[in-house]
Protein backbone atom coordinates (compact mmCIF):
# COMPACT_ATOMS: atom_id res chain seq x y z
CA UNK A 1 0.00 0.00 0.00
CA UNK A 2 1.31 3.44 -1.03
CA UNK A 3 1.77 6.05 1.87
CA UNK A 4 0.57 9.37 1.49
CA UNK A 5 4.14 10.89 1.54
CA UNK A 6 4.91 8.08 -1.37
CA UNK A 7 1.67 9.23 -3.31
CA UNK A 8 2.32 13.19 -2.39
CA UNK A 9 6.53 12.91 -3.81
CA UNK A 10 5.01 11.16 -6.82
CA UNK A 11 2.63 13.52 -7.59
CA UNK A 12 5.38 15.83 -7.14
CA UNK A 13 7.63 14.74 -9.06
CA UNK A 14 4.68 14.66 -11.77
CA UNK A 15 4.49 18.08 -11.31
CA UNK A 16 8.37 19.02 -11.06
CA UNK A 17 8.52 17.00 -14.85
CA UNK A 18 5.60 19.01 -16.12
CA UNK A 19 7.34 22.64 -14.90
CA UNK A 20 10.41 21.17 -16.47
CA UNK A 21 9.09 20.15 -19.86
CA UNK A 22 7.49 23.73 -20.34
CA UNK A 23 10.91 25.24 -19.37
CA UNK A 24 12.74 23.31 -21.71
CA UNK A 25 9.43 24.52 -24.59
CA UNK A 26 9.74 28.11 -23.27
CA UNK A 27 13.46 28.29 -23.42
CA UNK A 28 13.24 26.40 -26.83
CA UNK A 29 10.66 29.20 -28.16
CA UNK A 30 12.76 31.51 -26.88
CA UNK A 31 16.24 30.43 -29.03
CA UNK A 32 13.95 30.49 -31.76
CA UNK A 33 12.31 33.47 -31.45
CA UNK A 34 15.61 34.93 -31.13
CA UNK A 35 17.17 33.24 -33.90
CA UNK A 36 14.18 34.44 -36.26
CA UNK A 37 15.02 37.86 -34.79
CA UNK A 38 18.63 37.85 -35.66
CA UNK A 39 17.54 36.44 -38.69
CA UNK A 40 15.44 39.52 -39.66
CA UNK A 41 17.81 42.21 -38.74
CA UNK A 42 20.41 40.51 -40.62
CA UNK A 43 18.51 40.57 -43.94
CA UNK A 44 17.25 43.81 -42.91
CA UNK A 45 20.66 45.14 -42.39
CA UNK A 46 21.98 43.48 -45.46
CA UNK A 47 19.31 44.81 -47.61
CA UNK A 48 19.93 48.38 -46.18
CA UNK A 49 23.42 48.49 -46.99
CA UNK A 50 22.93 46.79 -50.54
CA UNK A 51 20.28 48.96 -51.63
CA UNK A 52 19.82 51.96 -49.63
CA UNK A 53 23.18 52.97 -49.75
CA UNK A 54 23.70 52.07 -53.11
CA UNK A 55 20.87 53.30 -55.11
CA UNK A 56 21.30 57.29 -54.11
CA UNK A 57 23.87 58.66 -56.43
CA UNK A 58 24.77 61.61 -53.91
CA UNK A 59 26.74 64.85 -55.81
CA UNK A 60 29.52 66.26 -53.03
CA UNK A 61 29.65 69.79 -53.62
CA UNK A 62 33.06 71.53 -52.91
CA UNK A 63 34.69 75.19 -53.29
CA UNK A 64 38.36 75.22 -54.31
CA UNK A 65 40.32 78.50 -53.85
CA UNK A 66 43.62 79.29 -54.98
CA UNK A 67 44.91 82.42 -56.40
CA UNK A 68 47.10 81.06 -59.23
CA UNK A 69 43.41 80.33 -60.90
CA UNK A 70 43.42 82.39 -63.60
CA UNK A 71 40.41 84.95 -64.27
CA UNK A 72 39.40 82.99 -67.13
CA UNK A 73 38.67 79.96 -65.19
CA UNK A 74 36.83 81.69 -61.91
CA UNK A 75 33.90 79.69 -61.23
CA UNK A 76 34.46 76.61 -63.73
CA UNK A 77 32.86 73.15 -62.28
CA UNK A 78 34.58 70.26 -62.98
CA UNK A 79 32.57 67.11 -62.30
CA UNK A 80 34.43 63.99 -61.25
CA UNK A 81 33.43 60.32 -61.17
CA UNK A 82 35.34 57.35 -61.04
CA UNK A 83 35.45 53.39 -60.46
CA UNK A 84 31.67 52.83 -62.55
CA UNK A 85 33.33 48.34 -62.75
CA UNK A 86 29.80 47.91 -65.34
CA UNK A 87 29.36 44.04 -65.27
CA UNK A 88 30.08 44.09 -61.14
CA UNK A 89 26.62 45.84 -59.73
CA UNK A 90 26.43 49.06 -61.84
CA UNK A 91 23.93 48.58 -65.15
CA UNK A 92 23.59 50.88 -68.39
CA UNK A 93 20.46 52.00 -66.45
CA UNK A 94 23.06 53.41 -63.69
CA UNK A 95 24.80 55.27 -66.41
CA UNK A 96 22.47 56.39 -68.23
CA UNK A 97 21.12 57.80 -64.77
CA UNK A 98 24.55 59.33 -64.24
CA UNK A 99 24.77 61.05 -67.19
CA UNK A 100 21.55 62.80 -66.59
CA UNK A 101 23.11 64.24 -63.07
CA UNK A 102 26.09 64.74 -64.62
CA UNK A 103 24.44 67.15 -67.22
CA UNK A 104 21.93 68.60 -65.06
CA UNK A 105 24.88 69.96 -63.59
CA UNK A 106 26.51 71.71 -66.46
CA UNK A 107 30.13 71.16 -66.19
CA UNK A 108 32.69 73.04 -68.11
CA UNK A 109 35.30 69.98 -67.46
CA UNK A 110 34.51 65.90 -67.01
CA UNK A 111 37.16 64.17 -65.46
CA UNK A 112 37.21 60.50 -65.19
CA UNK A 113 39.79 58.72 -63.05
CA UNK A 114 39.37 54.77 -64.13
CA UNK A 115 38.04 51.73 -63.43
CA UNK A 116 35.10 51.33 -66.06
CA UNK A 117 34.76 48.26 -66.37
CA UNK A 118 34.86 45.41 -63.71
CA UNK A 119 38.39 43.60 -63.84
CA UNK A 120 37.50 40.04 -64.69
CA UNK A 121 33.78 41.50 -67.36
CA UNK A 122 33.89 39.83 -70.66
CA UNK A 123 32.68 43.32 -71.89
CA UNK A 124 30.32 42.14 -75.48
CA UNK A 125 30.19 44.24 -78.62
CA UNK A 126 27.00 45.29 -77.98
CA UNK A 127 27.86 46.36 -74.02
CA UNK A 128 30.44 48.13 -75.61
CA UNK A 129 28.31 50.07 -78.38
CA UNK A 130 25.88 50.74 -75.47
CA UNK A 131 28.59 52.19 -72.87
CA UNK A 132 29.81 54.46 -75.79
CA UNK A 133 26.52 55.93 -76.72
CA UNK A 134 25.52 56.40 -73.49
CA UNK A 135 29.10 58.63 -72.29
CA UNK A 136 29.03 60.00 -75.13
CA UNK A 137 25.70 61.86 -73.94
CA UNK A 138 28.20 63.55 -71.14
CA UNK A 139 27.88 67.68 -71.69
CA UNK A 140 31.01 69.10 -71.03
CA UNK A 141 31.67 73.19 -72.00
CA UNK A 142 35.56 72.94 -72.30
CA UNK A 143 37.07 69.34 -72.01
CA UNK A 144 36.20 65.78 -71.21
CA UNK A 145 39.39 63.87 -69.47
CA UNK A 146 40.46 60.55 -68.76
CA UNK A 147 42.60 57.98 -66.98
CA UNK A 148 42.75 54.77 -66.76
CA UNK A 149 43.21 52.30 -63.35
CA UNK A 150 43.85 48.99 -62.46
CA UNK A 151 40.58 47.38 -63.81
CA UNK A 152 41.05 48.86 -67.30
CA UNK A 153 42.10 46.98 -70.37
CA UNK A 154 43.82 50.14 -71.77
CA UNK A 155 43.42 49.08 -75.15
CA UNK A 156 39.34 48.81 -74.46
CA UNK A 157 39.50 51.35 -72.32
CA UNK A 158 40.98 54.08 -74.58
CA UNK A 159 38.73 52.92 -77.30
CA UNK A 160 35.85 53.49 -75.33
CA UNK A 161 36.73 56.85 -74.05
CA UNK A 162 38.11 58.27 -77.21
CA UNK A 163 34.48 57.27 -78.96
CA UNK A 164 32.74 58.96 -76.08
CA UNK A 165 35.23 62.24 -76.62
CA UNK A 166 37.01 62.08 -74.03
CA UNK A 167 40.48 62.57 -74.36
CA UNK A 168 42.75 59.82 -72.61
CA UNK A 169 45.83 61.09 -70.26
CA UNK A 170 48.34 58.03 -70.53
CA UNK A 171 51.44 59.82 -68.48
CA UNK A 172 51.03 63.04 -70.14
CA UNK A 173 49.65 66.47 -70.23
CA UNK A 174 46.95 69.39 -71.72
CA UNK A 175 47.44 72.88 -71.72
CA UNK A 176 43.96 74.11 -71.78
CA UNK A 177 43.18 77.49 -72.70
CA UNK A 178 40.27 79.92 -71.92
CA UNK A 179 41.03 83.34 -72.87
CA UNK A 180 43.89 84.21 -71.28
CA UNK A 181 46.55 82.35 -69.39
CA UNK A 182 45.90 78.45 -69.04
CA UNK A 183 45.55 75.82 -66.54
CA UNK A 184 47.74 72.76 -66.60
CA UNK A 185 46.28 69.23 -66.33
CA UNK A 186 48.41 65.96 -65.78
CA UNK A 187 46.75 62.27 -66.53
CA UNK A 188 49.11 59.48 -64.51
CA UNK A 189 48.36 55.75 -65.40
CA UNK A 190 48.02 52.94 -63.68
CA UNK A 191 50.29 52.32 -60.82
CA UNK A 192 49.22 48.99 -60.04
CA UNK A 193 50.14 48.12 -63.60
CA UNK A 194 53.47 48.96 -63.49
CA UNK A 195 52.49 51.80 -66.45
CA UNK A 196 53.05 54.92 -64.84
CA UNK A 197 55.79 57.64 -65.65
CA UNK A 198 55.83 60.49 -63.38
CA UNK A 199 58.40 62.59 -64.97
CA UNK A 200 56.84 61.84 -68.09
CA UNK A 201 53.72 63.00 -67.14
CA UNK A 202 55.13 66.58 -66.05
CA UNK A 203 57.22 66.65 -68.60
CA UNK A 204 55.69 70.39 -68.80
CA UNK A 205 58.27 71.35 -66.25
CA UNK A 206 61.10 70.66 -68.21
CA UNK A 207 59.89 72.62 -71.16
CA UNK A 208 62.09 75.97 -71.87
CA UNK A 209 58.39 77.80 -72.14
CA UNK A 210 56.95 76.49 -69.28
CA UNK A 211 55.10 78.84 -66.85
CA UNK A 212 56.39 77.95 -63.09
CA UNK A 213 53.27 79.86 -61.51
CA UNK A 214 50.66 78.06 -64.16
CA UNK A 215 47.92 76.21 -61.90
CA UNK A 216 48.42 72.55 -61.85
CA UNK A 217 45.54 69.56 -61.70
CA UNK A 218 46.62 66.05 -61.92
CA UNK A 219 44.46 63.10 -62.18
CA UNK A 220 45.29 59.47 -61.51
CA UNK A 221 43.01 56.57 -60.13
CA UNK A 222 45.24 54.57 -57.77
CA UNK A 223 47.21 56.45 -54.94
CA UNK A 224 50.19 54.33 -53.62
CA UNK A 225 52.80 56.78 -54.85
CA UNK A 226 51.14 59.86 -54.58
CA UNK A 227 53.82 61.45 -51.82
CA UNK A 228 56.64 61.37 -54.65
CA UNK A 229 54.26 63.10 -57.08
CA UNK A 230 54.19 66.23 -54.56
CA UNK A 231 57.85 65.87 -54.05
CA UNK A 232 58.52 66.17 -57.24
CA UNK A 233 56.48 68.45 -58.75
CA UNK A 234 53.90 69.89 -56.33
CA UNK A 235 50.98 70.06 -57.91
CA UNK A 236 47.67 72.13 -56.90
CA UNK A 237 45.37 69.71 -56.88
CA UNK A 238 45.06 65.76 -57.25
CA UNK A 239 41.91 64.12 -58.02
CA UNK A 240 41.53 60.58 -58.02
CA UNK A 241 39.59 57.48 -57.65
CA UNK A 242 40.12 53.37 -56.85
CA UNK A 243 39.82 53.97 -52.95
CA UNK A 244 36.05 53.69 -52.66
CA UNK A 245 36.37 55.69 -49.69
CA UNK A 246 36.66 52.40 -47.97
CA UNK A 247 33.05 51.18 -49.09
CA UNK A 248 32.21 50.90 -45.58
CA UNK A 249 32.86 54.13 -44.12
CA UNK A 250 32.35 54.90 -40.13
CA UNK A 251 32.46 58.75 -39.10
CA UNK A 252 35.38 60.32 -37.57
CA UNK A 253 37.45 57.22 -38.44
CA UNK A 254 36.85 57.16 -42.18
CA UNK A 255 37.01 54.12 -45.07
CA UNK A 256 37.48 50.53 -43.57
CA UNK A 257 38.44 48.49 -46.33
CA UNK A 258 41.78 49.24 -48.56
CA UNK A 259 41.72 48.73 -52.22
CA UNK A 260 45.03 47.60 -53.55
CA UNK A 261 47.34 50.57 -55.27
CA UNK A 262 45.03 52.67 -52.25
CA UNK A 263 46.63 52.09 -49.17
CA UNK A 264 47.04 55.32 -47.51
CA UNK A 265 45.10 57.83 -49.27
CA UNK A 266 41.60 56.90 -48.46
CA UNK A 267 39.03 59.05 -47.47
CA UNK A 268 37.59 62.02 -49.30
CA UNK A 269 40.02 65.25 -48.80
CA UNK A 270 43.55 65.51 -47.80
CA UNK A 271 45.81 68.59 -47.34
CA UNK A 272 49.47 67.70 -48.10
CA UNK A 273 51.61 70.73 -48.32
CA UNK A 274 50.01 73.11 -50.59
CA UNK A 275 48.29 69.97 -52.67
CA UNK A 276 44.55 69.71 -52.55
CA UNK A 277 43.81 65.89 -52.63
CA UNK A 278 40.23 64.70 -53.25
CA UNK A 279 39.34 61.20 -53.35
CA UNK A 280 35.85 60.55 -54.94
CA UNK A 281 34.25 57.49 -53.42
CA UNK A 282 33.01 56.06 -56.76
CA UNK A 283 29.60 54.24 -58.25
CA UNK A 284 30.90 50.34 -58.36
CA UNK A 285 30.67 48.34 -54.97
CA UNK A 286 33.52 45.03 -56.32
CA UNK A 287 34.46 44.08 -52.94
CA UNK A 288 31.31 43.46 -50.92
CA UNK A 289 28.46 44.08 -53.42
CA UNK A 290 27.06 46.39 -51.15
CA UNK A 291 28.03 50.11 -49.29
CA UNK A 292 27.60 51.17 -45.76
CA UNK A 293 27.35 54.98 -44.45
CA UNK A 294 29.19 55.81 -48.09
CA UNK A 295 26.54 56.35 -51.24
CA UNK A 296 27.69 56.20 -54.38
CA UNK A 297 28.76 59.30 -55.48
CA UNK A 298 30.16 62.13 -57.79
CA UNK A 299 32.05 65.19 -56.98
CA UNK A 300 31.37 68.84 -58.10
CA UNK A 301 34.24 71.38 -57.96
CA UNK A 302 34.41 75.27 -58.40
CA UNK A 303 37.06 77.21 -58.89
CA UNK A 304 37.55 80.53 -57.56
CA UNK A 305 40.47 82.35 -57.20
CA UNK A 306 39.21 84.64 -54.97
CA UNK A 307 38.19 83.93 -51.24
Amino acid sequence: MITREEKNKEIQELVDEEKSHELRKKIVKNFFKFTLILIVFFSLFYLYAKYSTTIGLIVREKRIIDEKIPDSFNGTKIIHFTDIDYGSSITIKEIDNLVKVINKRNPDFVIFTGNLIENNYCLSTKEQEKLIKSLQKINASIEKYAVYGKNDKKDVFTTIMNQSDFIVLDNNYDLIYNKDNPILITGLSSYVKKDRNIDEAFKYYKEETHNSNIYSISIMSETEDLNQVITNYNPDLVLAGNSLNGEIYIPYIGGLIKQEGSSKYIDRYYKVDSTDIYISGGLASPTLGFRLFNNPSINLYRLSNKK
